[in-house]
């Protein structure tokens, strides 16, 4: 995968779909308003309306390309999404670890980007993904019983890292995009979640947690923790 460079935004390919639907239904509403002679100032609302909801989606779909801003990447753990910090605690890990790790979560409200970003450098071990429900993805449970993909990462140093992608009562798709034996990268992206969403980070007991509760976070930019 090549790195993503630059600061410019397009659109996410994971909304291509979704983008041309809401276009055409944008059309079909529109269109045979103002070109019949029924139209009213109430065509005029609709417009608006149906504005508003093309817009949104060419805003949830946007798709910014970042670069870690400092080169210095041994050891620290960049965030992987945008949005709130909603939980940093410790845990027992049942998946993967079977141990005690320090968890942090990222809820993606619908107006974060929802493209998620790899966390460090190093080698993808482990990638799965689980069916299930579609709790809201600020409850604890959702870590557990919602549809989520999670994936292992080994970094250089020979540390492991864990980051779970969880849907949310909205979210219906998790995409990840690497496989075992890939390597990761910050400043690559890592899969894409559509609408609400959560995402959870597994560090090392012994870590330090450079983010706080209820902070706002930007993937690719944030230092999450330090390992």
């Amino acid at each position: 995968m090549a790195a993503n460079c630059g600061r410019r935004t397009t659109i996410n390919p994971e909304g291509r779909g979704t983008l041309i639907l809401v276009c055409m239904l944008f059309l079909a509403i529109n269109l045979p308003l103002f070109l019949t002679s029924a139209y009213g100032w109430w065509s005029f609302i609709v417009l608006a309306a149906t504005l508003f909801f093309l817009l949104f989606f060419f805003y949830f779909f946007r798709n910014p390309h970042r670069r870690f801003p400092s080169e210095d990447t041994q050891d620290v753990v960049v965030c992987p999404a945008d949005g709130t910090v909603v939980a940093i605690e410790e845990v027992d890990e049942p998946d993967h670890f079977h141990d005690r790790r320090i968890v942090v979560s990222i809820f993606m409200s619908v107006f974060s980007v929802h493209a998620n970003w790899f966390p460090v450098n190093g080698k993808v071990l482990k990638v799965e993904h689980s069916d299930g429900s579609f709790h809201a993805a600020f409850k604890a449970k959702a870590s557990t019983e919602n549809e989520r993909s999670l994936v292992v990462i080994e970094t250089p140093e020979g540390k492991q890292v864990m980051v779970r992608q969880i849907a949310g009562a909205l979210a219906r798709r998790v995409v990840t995009y690497c496989s075992p034996g890939d390597e990761s990268r910050i400043d690559e992206h890592m899969g894409f979640i559509k609408f609400g969403s959560r995402v959870d980070v597994y560090l090392p007991v012994g870590s330090l947690v450079c983010v706080k509760l209820d902070q706002k976070v930007t993937a690719d930019n944030t230092i999450l923790a330090k390992l």
